[in-house]
């Protein structure tokens, strides 16, 4: 009589389920950006269009006429309806033509403004993301480890302090007085590689203390928990209960906010590269503004909306990929 072997199909269905509900929620967590990139583009459109006209004119307002500013207005395309001009805008985006600058650099395609920025702030911006996960994970780690002692002490009140704060303040003293300390360039100098100390340790502070705050505050979470205690019952080492069981598990909240604050980070500050004169992103956001250049304000809207919801997005969908507790789909459809 031959032997009957079960066959362990269980373990193979519910990782094609999970697999499967993952890619689900991806389509839909992918179909809500678009549609979010979409809505806010659209109002930052319409926005832009209540400004008073005479900001297309600047200096020249008063020295034209009614019928030419009607003419220029009408060669802006300022002058139809506002819904006609939200489809000329629609259709120039799905063919690649996002207009051209009417005030920056007058006549110049926007892009071509746009693209040589591009390398500036992501310099700055990957140094930033290195330095705030590098020191903010270091602090979070050793405040955790050591609570309620000196360096916890200290790690929290830097949080407190950066957290309340207002970012200018700090920001303003950092520039005023590490220059006269460390005897450091006050603006950015692409020739001197000193003078990108300050901008990037700057554009680092948030992101230091957000993450020290967040993987303190989920490690101290995880050193409660019943399988902490057992491992400690079971002898194991404290550095290995630290780093491999409890920072790992305390990490994965976190994942949700990397991509964002990467993203975010990348793409430039716009207050510290407008301190620093930074020629990136950032400040060239600041100027457009200012100018009412509506072109170049609705293209940069659209990069760092679309950063902004793409941060978010990658950041549910790594959240969910590496922890397999998370139940994607629940009552209603939704997570």
């Amino acid at each position: 009589m031959e032997e009957v072997v079960d066959i362990p199909v269980e373990p193979q269905l519910k990782t094609k389920k999970t697999r499967d509900s993952l890619l689900a929620y991806t389509i839909r967590r992918a179909w809500q950006s678009v549609v979010t990139v979409f809505i806010v583009i659209t109002v930052v459109f319409l926005l832009m269009r209540l400004l008073p006209m005479e900001g297309y004119f600047g200096d020249d307002f008063d020295r034209l006429d009614q019928v030419q500013r009607d003419l220029i207005l009408d060669r802006l395309g300022l002058l139809d309806p506002w819904y006609v001009q939200l489809g000329n805008f629609y259709a120039g985006l799905l063919r690649g033509d996002l207009g051209e600058s009417i005030k920056y650099r007058q006549r110049i395609p926007v892009i071509e403004i746009v693209i040589p920025k591009v390398p500036v702030s992501m310099r700055f911006g990957l140094t930033a993301v290195f330095l705030s996960l590098t020191l903010g994970l270091t602090m979070g780690v050793l405040a955790a480890r050591d609570k309620n002692r000196l360096i916890d002490k200290s790690v929290t009140g830097f949080i407190v302090f950066v957290s309340a704060v207002p970012a200018v303040v700090y920001l303003l003293f950092i520039q005023l007085y590490a220059t006269q300390w460390f005897n450091l360039p006050i603006l950015y100098n692409p020739r001197n590689p000193m003078s990108w100390i300050l901008p990037a340790l700057s554009m680092s502070l948030s992101g230091t203390a957000g993450y020290a705050m967040w993987i303190r505050r989920f490690m101290v979470d995880e050193l409660n928990k019943d399988y902490i205690k057992l491992a400690r019952a079971k002898g194991l080492p404290n550095t290995r209960i630290m780093f491999h069981h409890v920072l790992r598990n305390a990490f994965v909240p976190m994942a949700q906010y990397l991509p964002t604050t990467l993203l975010f980070t990348i793409a430039g500050s716009l207050f510290i590269e407008s301190l620093y004169s930074i020629p990136g992103m950032g400040g060239l956001l600041i100027d457009a503004i200012s100018l009412q250049d509506n072109p170049l304000v609705q293209l940069l809207v659209l990069i760092y909306s679309s950063i902004g919801v793409f941060g978010l997005f990658a950041g549910d969908i790594l959240m969910a990929a590496i922890d397999p507790r998370i139940k994607l789909i629940g009552k209603g459809g939704s997570r």
